[in-house]
């Protein structure tokens, strides 16, 4: 994880001040405590400094901010909800951190084209809940729905526990509001299926990370809400049965699986030892577990559904034990399991986090050969893979050994990272799925992309971002 890029030169007070009045003193922020949430990344691997916070109102602000430092080649870095995983939205060199969280209005919500317009800093939840107003649903959904936010997730291009079904973040946008890097403003918000009139822009800036230009709106597909939802939690032998399961059900209800998760039973237990008001859905313990989750525009006969497949996974031998939720509450607590699994793994100590994608029918080979190779390097690793079978992406963290130092083994993240990558090529992978690029993969960025296609990402950013000031150092 080199950083290969200059710190900016200490920019003078004036400048500054002509920065902060684009905003207001109200929503310029200096203070070190007032400025810390903007700074540190979830996971704590960087606690960064900033000059100035700017928290714009309107896109004419953020308009305003990106033409002065144009202007002034001053480099910035957009941020949304500050979720990212990946040193993407912190400023590891001292620039300016433009927050868009203030611009937070859903402009539109079109039941009929099945739409929902909504500005950058609005959460996924409210996304979510806006949508469920009108009897709809948006089909992103990630455990950090309540402070995400649409910006952020276009950004990042994120995935979450729908892709499946549903698609990642570049399925839902039709239209794209934009800053580019001199201040214009790119507006293509529009509604429509069907729009063939030349390049598609939009895609430019969706999994850019703030790079190209910052989104400040988004045209974004809705999809009916479902009628009926089930949700079953199973023990399954190991992921060989868990894929042979997933196509099972995938057969029998033609596109009505949801989400398709897969656990092991380490970081179950992990997360049963360490989470609060959890308990075990299955009365023993399984070597893995899967996560189903089906829904349907019909209000009946899911139940049977679900039931049948897994009825019919018994009786393959791929399910050892199953129950399905009898109420929300309860289908609830199997996701909490879930979506817990990659939070409370740290409490076994240090961990080597990974995700990765590999085609679907290759997961099992994946796993197996990475499990092999992990614990040859390291004697004594304990390997943690969990996430969505259903579209091949793997969270394949790697904690220490019991009784291991941290400090000595987090060392080791490049070896570990060298060794998991090489395997995930050889099936045919990608060594970033949903969470971005940021500065973490930046440097592998060159060694697995098509040097054709690494080039025209070079070139595509000195077009549209000549003088390096939205968010330098990251992806490339």
């Amino acid at each position: 994880m080199n950083e290969h890029i200059r710190p900016p030169a200490a920019l003078s007070p004036d400048l500054l001040a002509r920065f902060a009045k684009i905003v207001g003193a109200r929503f310029a922020i200096t203070d070190p405590e007032a400025q810390a949430p903007y700074l540190v990344e979830q996971r704590d691997m960087w606690t960064c400094t900033s000059p100035l916070v700017l928290r714009p109102g309107s896109v004419a602000e953020v308009q305003a901010i990106v033409r002065l430092a144009n202007e002034t080649a001053t480099p910035i870095v957009p941020q949304g909800g500050n979720t990212g995983l990946v040193g993407g939205g912190v400023p590891h060199h001292g620039e300016i951190v433009v927050s868009l969280t203030r611009l937070d209005k859903i402009r539109e919500v079109d039941p009929v084209s099945n739409t929902i317009t909504a500005e950058a800093g609005v959460t996924l939840m409210r996304t979510r809940e806006a949508a469920a107003e009108v009897d709809r649903l948006y089909p992103q959904l990630l455990p950090s729905e309540g402070t995400c936010t649409i910006g952020g997730n276009l950004s990042t291009n994120a995935g979450g526990t729908a892709a499946l079904a549903h698609g990642i973040a570049r399925s839902h946008a039709l239209g794209l509001e934009v800053v580019l890097a001199d201040g214009r403003l790119l507006n293509n918000l529009n509604k429509l299926k069907k729009d063939n009139t030349g390049y598609d822009l939009k895609n430019l800036f969706i999994g850019a990370e703030g790079t190209l230009g910052i989104i400040t709106a988004a045209v974004l597909r809705l999809v009916p809400r479902p009628k009926s939802m089930e949700t079953a939690f199973a023990g399954v032998p190991s992921p060989e049965h868990a894929l042979k399961l997933l196509t099972l059900a995938t057969e029998r209800t033609a596109g009505g699986v949801t989400s398709f998760e897969l656990m092991l039973r380490e970081g179950v237990d992990a997360v049963l030892k360490f989470g609060p008001n959890l308990r075990d859905p299955l009365g023993s313990k399984h070597p893995w577990y899967v996560l189903i989750e089906l829904s349907s525009q019909a209000r009946t006969g899911l139940r049977e559904t679900i039931e049948a497949i897994l009825a019919e996974g018994a009786e393959q031998d791929l399910v050892s034990d199953a129950t399905i939720a009898d109420t929300l509450e309860q289908a609830k607590a199997f996701w909490r399991i879930r979506e817990m699994f990659g939070e409370l793994v740290r409490h076994l100590g240090g961990s080597i986090k990974h995700d990765v994608s590999v085609p679907v029918a290759s997961v099992p080979a994946f796993i197996a050969e990475a499990n092999t190779a992990v614990v040859k390097l390291i004697p004594g690793a304990r390997p943690m893979p969990f996430g969505h079978l259903g579209d091949g992406n793997i969270h394949y963290n790697v904690t220490q050994p019991e009784g291991a130092d941290k400090a000595e083994f987090l060392k080791r993240w490049d070896e570990v990272n060298d060794l998991v990558f090489g395997i995930v090529r050889k099936y045919g992978g990608s060594i970033s799925a949903e969470h971005g690029v940021g500065i973490v993969k930046r440097d592998y960025l060159p060694k697995v992309k098509d040097p054709v296609a690494f080039d025209l990402m070079r070139t595509l950013k000195r077009t549209l971002d000549p003088k390096g000031i939205l968010n330098p150092g990251k992806v490339l």
